[in-house]
């Protein structure tokens, strides 16, 4: 009988080609993926200007207003690509949640934000940037809106590329600005306005970055220190939820239920305080039971700080999406006011179909392309774990409460990265003082630190904070105000001079 098996020859020639396909097939997949991101994201936008179509007929304004809603949609999916990352980025980075399950919990949270307690009016004009009577003519008013609203989505988009989280609200303002100048002079800017917004981007990094730091150092001294660490946790675990619980609520309270009720700073504080400490009680028996046969060692500490870092993210993005999706959507209700009622007005009701295009553009951009910003917040700025993110998460809802008691408009992305920047830098500070005080050699506190030794040159050129990412950021905070300005201005002019 005949043998009719292949020369070993022939095998080795299938197998070479089946590599090639799998090569290939790999390769298919990769420049695929971020065309299906492309694709989706255009047809959103799409979808956008149909809606606006459907829900908005005024003769003679409606290309304008459809041209409006597909802009504010691109506006929507970068905020969702960049801003919300800073909500879900330290959780994901202590292995608190997964990258898909941070992703979900934020799209829901930040859409339920955005619609249920949503601000249902909002300056047009992003908190009084510029006088709207400076710039006489609606039609001048609609281009300067639409460059605002052009110019910031640009420069978030390209910010989110090189890997640098800038605040939205902030690019906002400066194309503002930049359109205020371009149609109507120096003149029509509100100089000290615009004075406390850039003192902001000092104070919203320092504030955060200092609240995180004091919280870790608590941590540190009361619990991680502490020759029996479960007991302390027992003790302070629950304490540092109630503080969790009661700041959030004043949070939410103070900002999030606008369309509900006026609550003021005082009446917030009281809720907060009554909501944290029925938090304590709640919270003391269950740290006890959970901590009930775990190990006297720091590992086991992650485990009582995981759930309330997954709870501390969703409210985080909750108060995010009811704030500052309608800051970003802002430009957009101008315009479609400025084009029902012929004129602009420095406040307007922002329509449903316009804050559902926020809400599900930011849903759909942190789907799509948030993953990016999540990592570089999480992971490549400095290393953290549950207790430390922990630190972040709670000190940006408290420095939001310290900055609205001093009436200064901060940035939520400013806070929560400045937080990761404090916990950073105050770890790199805590080791060179752990080894002055105790003598230790260098390896030896690494080891205590949680932190894998290196060789003294090494060590010497690295840092617990990775600078290049460090100076990156600042940069792109500092330059994002002109930069987005510079940006409206040159859009408006283009579009005055075509259109107008």
């Amino acid at each position: 009988m005949a043998d009719n098996t292949p020369p070993p020859n022939q095998w080795r020639t299938l197998d070479r080609d089946l590599r090639r396909l799998s090569s290939l097939e790999y390769a298919t997949n990769a420049v695929a993926r971020p065309m299906v991101g492309f694709g989706v994201s255009l047809a959103f936008m799409v979808l956008a200007g149909i809606g606006a179509a459907l829900f908005f007929s005024v003769d003679g304004n409606n290309v304008i207003v459809v041209a409006a809603a597909i802009f504010g949609a691109y506006m929507a999916l970068n905020i969702g690509a960049n801003d919300v990352a800073n909500n879900m980025g330290p959780a994901v980075g202590a292995n608190a949640l997964t990258l898909g399950g941070a992703i979900v919990i934020a799209a829901l949270f930040e859409s339920a934000g955005a619609l249920l307690a949503g601000g249902d009016v909002v300056s047009t004009i992003s908190k009084g940037i510029i006088d709207p009577q400076s710039v006489a003519d609606t039609q001048i008013f609609i281009w300067a809106m639409m460059a605002a609203l052009i110019s910031s989505a640009l420069w978030v988009n390209l910010a989110t590329w090189v890997g640098a989280p800038v605040s939205t609200t902030h690019s906002v303002v400066g194309g503002v600005m930049g359109a205020g100048i371009a149609a109507a002079g120096f003149a029509a800017v509100n100089w000290p306005t615009m004075g406390t917004i850039a003192a902001s981007w000092v104070i919203s990094p320092v504030l955060g970055g200092a609240i995180a730091a004091a919280f870790l150092a608590f941590i540190k001294a009361k619990i991680i220190y502490q020759d029996d660490k479960i007991a302390a946790a027992r003790r302070w675990v629950p304490v540092l939820i109630g503080i969790m619980v009661g700041a959030f609520s004043a949070y939410l309270a103070l900002k999030g239920l606008k369309k509900i009720i006026k609550i003021d700073m005082g009446t917030a504080l009281i809720i907060g305080v009554i909501l944290g400490a029925v938090a304590y009680v709640v919270t003391a028996p269950l740290i006890h039971r959970q901590s009930e046969g775990l190990e006297n060692r720091n590992k086991s500490l992650k485990v009582l700080f995981s759930i309330p870092l997954v709870i501390s993210a969703a409210l985080l993005s909750f108060a995010h999406g009811a704030n500052d999706v309608a800051n970003a959507v802002g430009p957009l209700a101008a315009i479609v006011h400025a084009s029902e009622f012929g004129e602009f007005a420095g406040k307007v009701s922002i329509p449903t179909w316009v804050m559902v295009i926020g809400a599900f553009g930011i849903s759909f951009g942190l789907v799509l392309f948030g993953p990016k910003l999540i990592r570089m917040v999480g992971s490549q700025i400095t290393k953290l774990n549950p207790m430390r993110a922990y630190c972040v998460a709670l000190s940006a809802a408290i420095t939001v409460i310290v900055a609205s008691w001093l009436g200064l408009p901060v940035s939520s992305t400013h806070i929560a990265v400045g937080g990761v920047f404090g916990v950073g830098f105050y770890r790199e500070w805590h080791m060179e003082r752990r080894i002055k005080k105790l003598g230790l050699s260098r390896r030896a506190a690494a080891a205590d630190a949680g932190i894998e030794p290196l060789p003294e040159q090494e060590r010497r050129r690295r840092k617990l904070v990775r600078r290049s990412h460090f100076m990156t950021i600042i940069a792109a905070w500092v330059i994002t105000v002109p930069a987005a300005a510079l940006l409206s201005g040159v859009i408006f002019l283009a579009l005055n001079g075509v259109f107008g």
